[in-house]
């Protein structure tokens, strides 16, 4: 190979890792791309992997390949390659039981695992999942095939998607829920009122303000779920969504900055230069309130991958930011859109809550009152993107401040910016 060839190596084959990938072979025809992804499956689209379990997709119509923006062209993806070690004075990764791969430039896109609480016995037993690869959908699905009732332990999107996918096959499902109310990490138990009815709607069982202490056992896995106010659930499947963990155990000799996460700079750089990180591993930035945040959002991991193959190919781009907490999506039929910032309690903000039998809408602006810097839709989201770019760009609002209450804001008014 020629010295000017440059060799990329990428550690993650989901949507930082492959984003990035795409992005590199746009600037650079002739360098080497290599992912090495520890998942034995062709990357996919993990969003959509919900619906494996219902049996509306299969396994080709989650593939990445060839699909948007993603070509595949060019591009060497190698699975079952599970990154060891980074040695960044030799420019070289070591793989699991394989030789190891020398590089140029290198991408640590590994993404977040699933958080198992260890004070949580039983959790190794057949029938308990982390909802969180194809290879978890797969094996919902045919547990599924004998199961009547599952437990879901956590009241986050991903479990409530996981929850609707087996009510869809007809199983009955109860959530467990520690927190006062379900989505806790996106609105406050006061605004979930629309949510809860939609959930209730739908057939979906949830306890609130209790916990699993214990997974049950019998001879064919799991048999039930205790909880902490010694209760039981019998149950034949358990699916846990208590949040997730960037990926970076492997890192701990790597001389690399970390700090719960890999620490990058606004051009997703790591603390060596030739090393940059992207996706639910990288420690990024809110440009709202400047803080070094995490992110597990699909959409942002494509940005900054994309940013991040940008760099590495030499064309300087730099990373616009993770927009706080920002989630667009469906719960049963109750559209909502939360973004920034929306817990208010034990801080100085101006709230404005305007609610029907149908929707609701909760601003909340700063103790001046002339920033928005968050706000949260139910039912009606009409709108949500101009409230985005208001709390992105940091907007005076006092000429619109009216408007955006009243919401009556329109395209048109931002002319006057």
């Amino acid at each position: 190979m020629a010295a000017d060839h440059t060799r990329y190596v990428i550690v993650g084959g989901s949507a930082a890792g492959m984003a990035a990938a795409q992005a590199i072979r746009e600037q650079d025809a002739m360098g080497t791309v290599t992912v090495l992804s520890a998942e034995s499956d062709q990357p996919y689209f993990r969003p959509m992997i919900p619906y494996l379990v219902t049996g509306r997709k299969t396994d080709a119509d989650l593939a990445m390949a060839g699909k948007g923006p993603y070509t595949a062209d060019g591009i060497d993806v190698q699975t079952e390659s599970m990154v060891e070690q980074v040695d960044t004075g030799r420019h070289m990764v070591a793989v699991q039981n394989q030789p190891p791969v020398s590089y140029d430039r290198l991408l640590l896109a590994t993404g977040s695992s699933p958080y198992i609480p260890p004070e949580i016995e039983g959790t190794d037993q057949a029938g308990v999942f982390a909802l969180r690869t194809l290879a978890d959908a797969r094996g919902m699905a045919a547990r599924a095939e004998t199961t009547k009732h599952a437990v879901m332990l956590g009241g986050g999107l991903l479990n409530l998607k996981a929850a609707f996918a087996l009510l869809e096959r007809g199983i009955q499902v109860t959530l467990v829920v520690f927190s006062p109310e379900v989505l806790s990490q996106l609105m406050e138990p006061e605004d979930a009122g629309l949510v809860r009815r939609a959930l209730d709607r739908a057939g979906l069982q949830i306890r609130t303000g209790c916990a699993a202490t214990a997974i049950i056992s019998g001879s064919t896995g799991v048999s039930g779920v205790a909880l902490d106010d010694g209760s039981e659930l019998a149950c034949q499947m358990v699916c846990i969504g208590k949040g997730v963990r960037p990926t970076i155990g492997f890192l701990e000799e790597s001389g690399l900055d970390l700090d719960q996460g890999i620490i990058v700079d606004r051009m997703t750089t790591c603390s060596d230069p030739n090393v940059f990180a992207a996706g639910d591993a990288a420690v990024t930035f809110d440009p709202v309130t400047g803080d070094r945040m995490l992110t597990g959002l699909w959409t942002n991991a494509v940005e900054m991958g994309r940013c991040a193959g940008f760099n590495m190919a030499g064309r300087e781009t730099a990373y616009g930011g993770t927009f706080g907490i920002m989630n667009a999506t469906q719960i049963a039929d109750e559209p909502f859109v939360s973004m920034g910032t929306v817990h208010t309690g034990g801080g100085d903000y101006e709230v404005h809550v305007r609610g029907t039998a149908s929707t609701y809408r909760k601003l909340v602006f700063n103790a001046a009152g002339d920033r928005l810097v968050g706000a949260l839709f139910v039912g009606n989201i009409a709108g949500a993107g101009m409230y985005r770019y208001v709390i992105r760009e940091r907007m005076d609002i006092g000429a619109i401040k009216g408007l955006l209450i009243d919401q009556k804001l329109h395209y048109g008014h931002f002319m006057q910016f």
